[in-house]
């Protein structure tokens, strides 16, 4: 079987990079963009950081800012009408996942209007044509949905969040610039970075991965290891290695899939509204001892990544406990909690069912039935 790899036409990386925008707006020929972007990063000046530059070189916009930290199919909905209002015609994402997903959904459905139903994208749908262009902009470093083939969406009706995975909504440029991260708050910089970590350790232990994506894991590994807490401190360095970090991630990941401990934080998510990282930040510790004895050598390797010395001097439990603790130390060093309180005992059932049931599961390199997934769940209750 052969393995495929799908990544940006074309990426920037760097301080300053947002500069970039015009020059490709123009060669494109683009003529208006439906700027994506959350109230909060319109209030405090961020998303104008690119609209600023649309306007210095001529270049018509509209914004457009229904977008919520899970966006839901009613946002979706309400983006396609709008942007269908606006005479754009091509869009500008600048924000973490939620305005990348939300544009993503948007683009696809604009361009495949047989799939209105924003419930048929669930999965691998069949569409036919590429999105609308997409130039993705992220202000959080963490969920490298710039460079992935996948978006996530709640049903807030059915309570659960469902994973689309399309090579058609690609965004055709990305802008990985950290300077347009500097404003995150530390706990957003603390759960995205843990969401880019938890990318990076399970697409490179996932059943599809292989010599390429392990060669980005492991760097994403390192990168995010060495500039978290760096990056919760707001140092220059810290940002910059994050800015990179979970991009590399990303390009791994896309093409290969991810585990349990995305499919459980996406039920976190849509029952409790737990923000996306802190729930993978709690459960990939714990997927990771589930998983441990079928990984091979591998974590000896995320062990190497993440700093701990000796590990050649190790023997295999050994290695597995100290990847595991490393893990464990990072997400207490840059405040992530342990536990969710949220989670009670008559939940299980239904976040175990929507936790088996979710995307991103078959691709765990254990495979975990719906007690497991109880189980796990019970790990994290107060």
């Amino acid at each position: 079987m052969a393995n495929r790899i799908n990544l940006n036409a074309t990426s920037y990386h760097g301080a300053g990079a947002i500069a970039a925008i015009a020059n490709e707006a123009k060669a494109h020929g683009f003529k208006k963009a439906f700027v994506c972007s959350d109230p909060d990063l319109i209030k405090f000046n961020v998303t104008s950081k690119v609209t600023d530059i649309l306007t210095a070189n001529g270049l018509d916009y509209e914004l457009y800012s229904d977008i919520k930290p899970n966006p839901t199919i009613e946002n979706v909905k309400h983006g396609v009408e709008a942007f269908k209002a606006s005479g754009a015609d091509y869009l500008i994402a600048i924000g973490g996942g939620s305005s990348m997903d939300t544009s993503k959904a948007i683009g696809i459905i604009i361009a495949n209007p047989e799939f209105e139903d924003v419930r048929s994208l669930e999965g691998t749908a069949p569409t036919k044509n590429p999105c609308v262009p997409i130039i993705a902009v992220p202000t959080t470093a963490g969920t490298a949905a710039e460079v992935t083939i996948n978006y996530v969406i709640t049903d807030v009706e059915r309570k659960r969040k469902f994973v689309c995975v399309d090579p058609h909504d690609m965004p055709i440029i990305a802008v990985v610039d950290p300077d347009m991260m500097s404003s995150m708050p530390k706990g957003l910089t603390a759960s995205t970075g843990m969401d880019a970590l938890t990318h990076a350790i399970e697409g490179y232990t996932t059943k599809a991965a292989w010599e390429m994506t392990d060669m980005f894991h492991l760097k994403a590994i390192e990168l995010i290891s060495k500039s978290l807490r760096g990056a919760v401190a707001n140092t220059k360095e810290g940002r910059e290695g994050m800015a990179l970090g979970q991009y590399i991630a990303g390009m791994g990941f896309s093409n290969v899939g991810l585990g349990i401990a995305h499919s459980m934080a996406h039920t976190l998510g849509a029952v409790y509204d737990t923000p996306h990282g802190v729930a993978c930040a709690m459960m990939l510790p714990i997927v990771m001892e589930y998983n441990q004895e079928c990984t091979g050598e591998k974590y000896r390797e995320i062990a190497r990544a993440m700093g701990v010395a000796g590990v050649d001097e190790m023997s295999q439990e050994e290695y597995r406990k100290a990847a595991i603790d490393a893990v464990k130390k990072l997400s207490a060093d840059v405040g992530i909690p342990s536990v969710l309180e949220a989670v009670k005992e008559e939940d299980l059932q239904f976040l175990a069912d929507s936790a088996h049931a979710d995307a991103c599961a078959p691709g765990n390199p254990k495979d975990a039935s719906v007690e497991d997934l109880k189980d796990l769940f019970r790990k994290i209750m107060a």
